[in-house]
């Protein structure tokens, strides 16, 4: 390798920040091969062929602000390898779980957009979804902290339109060149292929340390949205800015939202590390069983719509995918809702095989040049060319359009049909075979675009804390907390100081009382300064509370499930009232025995368990009942399984319904003397009252006496 040289050279900056190397030297190898030299002595990046690179930052465009260029080879290269080192698995959202449902139109939308789907109210269109985790093997646990992906096929009059979100709002990067280099750092090291499914560890860090831009995503990932409690009960979002284009040709811009009718929720840390390991199929089982239980999901498609007035005039730029447009500022509109009603008859067959492209839209959806979405219409043909093994994947079910297909495409590998007759190509003078059609065909928007041919990012990216800023304080107490103790646990595992202090030093730009919660807790003996940053973090940026799950919480208990643990002799009057207002309150239960075939109740009845003590803890349930008859007490509690079913819901913040015979059990869990709001003796005023109160689904004010995170600011009076 080349030897290291030691010039006395300043890097430039770039406008976001990043470091840019123009100078260079030569330096002669050990084996007299000659290297070019970067000016801090480490050899010059190359593509595969040895060319020289100039910039690994940005893609090449036309102007600050313009479209991708297509002879940018370095990143065609770049992304081409990342797209193929994996067979067959997905390199990125490889464990998913999918579902079929429809799409329903509320109202027409022909003054924004010709698309079909949206012109008729009622209109319904078969829709596949897949949901997944990003960085973790298919063999990984669902409780990972880490963005889902929120995937929606649509199989619309005019093709298929591929919805491929998350269900963060933001990215890490700004330009889709770093993404193999995003990708490579969050998932296991490549020496020791660990850790697994978890971004606790140096690479990513380090790699977030020395890329500001990622700041607002962290800020994400570390909250309770990177850590949801089902499927049902996340939201999904479009990351980009699209168009929509109607038939007249005029443009709107777009941001694209999918809100569970449901609500937000998610889990505590403490409670998703015990999930994984007492369901790592946690989220497959629970979409699974509500589509089965026919308690179909249901989200609303909610549209951000905006000109190019708004887009001037917006405090950050529209383009970049490291920002967001509060609800607040602008609000999301209802257009329909999407309802998921069928599972798949096989896995492989359809989630496995199931090829989702951000370029497929029908005419009337168009793009805008967010660099990082023009990125991934570059690079999804090439992973899908390479997942399923050749040019004929649409003729997979799952991927084939359901409208009919007129095309000269022919042969390769696994194909399934071919043009009919003599004509294979157009145009012809037989007479025959399809034709373009100006009227009813795609049309990009005719946007005006001019400017050099360059590799730069633009000014208006280069503000990297603001938003970061505003999403920690529209966070309640307790979400902060838990923005505190991930960040702590993360860097925690982290093993290189310098690497912490960074971070560090970036949260500094965000939020002093954040950064200073965390260094105490990481044992930093000083503050480090605060990073330089491209641009001063804005103060003046108001709270949006459409940011806190907390602030947007169901207040209902419907979807949710309780966990009742019986004995013998339980009350079966009271087992029975229960279960009733659950099932009034549209929500489920399941029972917990000392063994899994059951019980004998009061009445002399069998009551059949859906669990033994040691395979149902409390962390499966939003909350828990205590119904246990004064004989099986003594039995109870001195299983270490039964104490730890209370004591973790406690701790946890659930609420927990009990009867007077099971206090001994609060006791021995540790919480007898500690009862709050949230425990609650049953039956008490009404069990509808009882699951009316579940509705809160969290007593968060508890929190801080259970010690899962001490709060380092005080608590506000509405929590």
């Amino acid at each position: 390798m080349a030897k290291k040289i030691s010039p006395n050279l300043s890097p430039k900056k770039s406008a976001s920040g990043e470091a840019v190397i123009h100078d260079q030297t030569l330096s002669r190898g050990d084996g007299g091969e000659l290297h070019q030299v970067a000016e801090d002595g480490y050899p010059i990046l190359t593509t595969a062929q040895g060319g020289p690179v100039a910039d690994d930052q940005n893609s090449l465009r036309l102007g600050a602000r313009g479209p991708l260029l297509v002879d940018d080879f370095h990143f065609r290269e770049k992304i081409f390898h990342f797209d193929h080192e994996r067979i067959p698995e997905r390199v990125v959202h490889a464990r998913g779980y999918g579902a079929h449902g429809f799409f329903e139109t509320y109202e027409s939308l022909a003054a924004y957009t010709r698309a079909d789907l949206f012109q008729r109210p009622g209109e319904k269109t078969p829709a596949f979804v897949r949901f997944s985790t990003v960085a973790g093997n298919k063999g990984s646990f669902d409780l990972a902290r880490d963005v889902r992906g929120f995937a929606v096929k649509l199989y619309t009059q005019e093709g298929n339109w591929d919805l491929v979100g998350n269900n963060i709002p933001v990215f890490f990067i700004q330009d889709p060149i770093k993404f193999p280099d995003m990708v490579h750092a969050v998932q296991q090291e490549p020496d020791r292929a660990f850790p697994q499914a978890q971004s606790a560890h140096d690479n990513f860090w380090d790699f977030i340390s020395l890329t500001p831009e990622s700041m607002h995503m962290i800020m994400w990932v570390m909250s309770d949205r990177a850590i949801p409690r089902s499927f049902r009960f996340m939201e999904g979002f479009g990351v980009h800015t699209f168009r929509l284009v109607n038939a007249k040709g005029e443009s709107t811009f777009v941001k694209f939202h999918w809100k569970p009718k449901l609500g937000l929720q998610s889990v505590a840390w403490n409670e998703a590390v015990k999930i994984n390991g007492a369901d790592p199929d946690f989220h497959r089982r629970d979409l699974w069983n509500a589509i089965k239980s026919g308690n179909f999901p249901e989200w609303e498609l909610c549209l951000q719509l905006f000109d190019q007035d708004f887009a001037d005039n917006f405090d950050f730029d529209i383009l970049d995918p490291t920002k967001i447009i509060p609800e607040e500022i602008l609000p999301a509109k209802p257009v329909g809702r999407l309802v998921l009603d069928r599972m798949p008859d096989n896995f492989f067959a359809e989630t496995e095989q199931v090829a989702f492209m951000t370029q497929n839209v029908p005419p009337g959806i168009d793009f805008s040049n967010d660099p990082l979405l023009q990125g991934r219409n570059f690079s999804y043909l090439d992973t899908q060319l390479k997942r399923l093994g050749g040019p004929n994947f649409t003729h997979i079910p799952i991927n084939a359009p359901k409208c009919p297909m007129h095309h000269f495409q022919q042969d390769g590998h696994m194909t399934m049909r071919n043009p009919v007759g003599r004509v294979n190509y157009q145009p012809n003078s037989w007479g025959e075979g399809p034709r373009e059609s100006p009227i009813s065909g795609f049309t990009h928007f005719p946007a005006e675009e001019q400017g050099q041919k360059v590799r730069l990012r633009p000014e208006s990216f280069a503000d990297h804390y603001s938003q970061a800023r505003q999403f920690y304080i529209s966070q309640t107490p307790p979400e902060q907390r838990h923005i505190q103790m991930a960040l702590t646990f993360e860097l925690s595992k982290v093993e290189t100081p310098v690497i912490r202090e960074r971070v560090v030093s970036h949260l500094m730009n965000i939020d002093e009382t954040l950064a200073n919660a965390v260094a105490q807790k990481l044992g930093f003996q000083s503050m480090p300064k605060a990073a330089d940053a491209a641009m001063p973090t804005r103060q003046d940026l108001d709270p949006s509370p459409a940011l806190s799950i907390v602030e947007r919480g169901p207040k209902r208990f419907e979807g949710r499930k309780l966990g009742i643990l019986i004995s013998d002799g339980v009350d079966a009057n009271l087992l029975k009232g229960l279960q009733d207002a659950i099932v009034a309150a549209k929500a489920q239960f399941e029972l917990i025995a000392p063994k899994v075939g059951g019980v004998t109740a009061s009445n002399g009845s069998w009551v059949p368990a859906n669990h033994m003590i040691d395979g149902g803890p409390s962390v499966l349930f939003d909350a828990v009942a205590l119904l246990i008859a004064a004989p099986a007490v003594d039995d109870l509690v001195n299983e270490a399984a039964a104490r730890d079913f209370v004591a973790d819901a406690f701790q946890h913040c659930k609420f927990i319904g009990y009867v007077g015979d099971a206090r001994p059990l609060l006791q021995v869990a540790g919480i007898a003397d500690k009862l709050d709001q949230g425990t609650i003796e049953l039956p008490g005023e009404s069990l509808a009252t009882f699951v009316e109160d579940l509705g809160k689904l969290r007593v968060w004010a508890r929190e801080p006496s259970v010690k899962l995170g001490k709060a380092s600011m005080p608590p506000r009076s509405s929590d």
